[in-house]
């Protein structure tokens, strides 16, 4: 087993001492495992969508689809769940909430995903349509977009500047088809393209200034990251090279590539987390996301893997304004070893109510929560306030700056908050919160799975 140094070294790093600039951690969601990254640039925030490994999965044990949303690109705001098998009844309901992607089209938003269906072939394209991109989102055709065949996964779609849609999917040969206006129909031919050079799965489409891409998964096993472009839509596809390396920490792989606030920006996933817990291969993947620029003739560059390239906090984290607490940069759970380093171990997850509320909890003692890049100004942050359920009777709340074991600016004690479920307020005194910091959240208040669970908190001038 590779040892958590290396595996987690920016982590780790960034546990120890303040980066200046902050960096998004890799991966950036450690809540859960989450793979098959589909980014969505909408009224000026990123929208990413996530298919979900269970945690107890060894094979792929999948069950919905995940939304997380990012202004900063390093601290990540968990939505919760917008679709799950359950959308498309007619579907066989096991384990196969594969690779979706969510495009905006007439102030509706889309979402396309492979499903399974009785018998053989088994693979279909679905879709299923919400007034906004945090869904919930609905099934309108009862029956698949894409009739089954086999390999007919991983669909991707871009709506060109003339305004027709594109949707191509497939492993392990490439396919595509005109979608109609309407978004949940197609005319003219499904067609199959000629063989790209290192081509698996994974497809992701674009155009950008002209040129056409199509960044992949390549060939497994292991899966890197690839590129092809075309000075059409639809092709001919000329293999340009690798974004990211094969590499044995990821055996498969699903790209999506963003332009957002003047960067442009490439999401992908490995196995970080699941072996940082175990040596053995299980299906439980980790998204990150890194920050490269074009080069001057549209290409893109080789970027390694994801301990070589990230992505830098944009601008900084408004601790004034209600913050959800399922906005997360890294979490993970304080232990020392004889070095009294700290290493990574599951920190807290999230829950959603039936209410649509996102909210935290697993919050063992010594479990934290750190948040990069908090702006507390010059005149500094008086008080702590936060909205919670569920409290342990010795539970409470440490704010550090910087570091989990760095100077602590205020404690809010928790205690028992009533009848379970029952959501309520509570402050404390701050002081020493000035200029810019990453603030740690961490929970203590013995043995409970959970002490707390916690929906916001912001702090007063």
């Amino acid at each position: 087993m590779r040892s958590f140094r290396r595996l987690f070294a920016p982590a780790l790093l960034a546990a120890a001492t303040l980066i200046a600039p902050a960096y998004a951690d890799a991966p950036i969601i450690q809540t859960r495992f989450t793979a098959d990254p589909a980014p969505l640039v909408h009224d000026g925030v990123v929208y990413l969508y996530t298919s979900h490994d269970e945690d107890d999965a060894d094979g792929f044990k999948m069950l919905d689809w995940r939304l997380y949303s990012s202004t900063d690109m390093a601290n990540w705001t968990d939505r919760g769940v917008v679709a799950s098998l359950k959308t498309f009844p007619w579907a066989v309901q096991s384990n196969d909430a594969w690779a979706p992607q969510v495009v905006a089209r007439d102030g509706k938003f889309y979402l396309y995903t492979p499903i399974s269906v009785a018998g053989s072939p088994k693979n279909v394209i679905a879709v299923a349509v919400a007034d906004t991109p945090a869904g919930p989102f609905r099934d309108v055709l009862g029956k698949p977009l894409i009739a089954p065949e086999n390999g007919y996964i991983d669909p991707t779609v871009w709506i060109d500047k003339d305004g027709q849609a594109y949707l191509y999917w497939g492993n392990p040969d490439l396919w595509y088809v005109k979608l109609n206006r309407d978004m949940v129909s197609y005319s003219g031919p499904i067609t199959k393209v000629p063989r790209i050079i290192d081509y698996q799965e994974g497809p992701w489409f674009y155009e950008r200034k002209g040129r056409y891409y199509m960044a992949f998964a390549s060939t497994c096993c292991s899966e890197g990251i690839g590129y092809a472009m075309s000075a059409k839509p639809t092709g001919p596809w000329t293999y340009k090279g690798p974004i990211m390396d094969h590499d044995t920490r990821a055996t498969g792989n699903h790209p999506g590539i963003i332009d957002y606030k003047g960067g442009s920006y490439v999401f992908g996933f490995s196995y970080e987390l699941n072996f940082a817990l175990t040596p053995i291969h299980h299906e439980r993947r980790s998204v990150s996301v890194a920050k490269f620029t074009y080069n001057a003739d549209g290409t893109i560059p080789n970027l390694g893997w994801w301990d070589k390239a990230r992505a830098p906090q944009i601008g900084t984290l408004d601790p004034y304004a209600r913050v959800e607490a399922e906005t997360i940069a890294w979490t993970s759970r304080i232990k020392r070893d004889r070095d009294r380093a700290f290493l990574w171990v599951p920190g807290v997850t999230t829950a959603q109510d039936d209410r649509g509320r996102v909210y935290v909890t697993r919050t063992a003692d010594r479990s934290y929560i750190k948040v990069t890049g908090v702006d507390f100004g010059a005149s500094g942050a008086k008080a702590f306030r936060a909205g919670f359920a569920n409290g342990a009777p010795n539970a409470k709340i440490e704010l550090r700056l910087d570091r989990v074991d760095g100077a602590v600016i205020g404690t809010m004690p928790v205690g028992a908050s009533g009848a379970a479920g029952q959501w309520r307020e509570a402050s404390a005194a701050v002081s020493g919160a000035r200029g810019v910091h990453d603030l740690y959240l961490v929970f203590r208040g013995g043995d409970a799975p959970s002490l707390v669970d916690v929906d916001y908190w912001r702090f007063d001038r």
